[in-house]
């Protein structure tokens, strides 16, 4: 008979905590990985619902990860909204 250790469950969300996740990124450089695209930007806004980017691109080829450019990245003309809800990881890659 397995004796399970004591679970501590905790009851904040990611929205729940001051600094993290999107808004301990702003004003940096981010890249999101989404559900169909790559897009990477200046991170100038954030809410419930979506980000704001500055000088976005679109990476159509990364290349080498441990590089400091991507391969292929286009720039949009723009600042562009992204749908929090397409995004499957974000951070600072490049």
């Amino acid at each position: 008979m397995k004796i399970l250790k004591e679970a501590k469950i905790i009851n904040e969300t990611i929205e729940d905590i001051e600094e993290e996740g999107f808004l301990a990124l702003l004003g940096k450089q981010i890249t999101c990985f989404c559900a169909v695209y790559i897009y990477t930007g200046k991170l100038i806004g954030v809410n419930k619902t979506c980000i704001k980017l500055e000088n976005p691109k679109i990476v159509y080829e990364t290349g080498e990860f441990d590089t400091k450019t991507w391969k292929d990245a286009q720039a949009l003309p723009n600042e562009i909204y992204i749908q929090t809800a397409m995004v499957e990881t974000f951070g600072i890659v490049k």
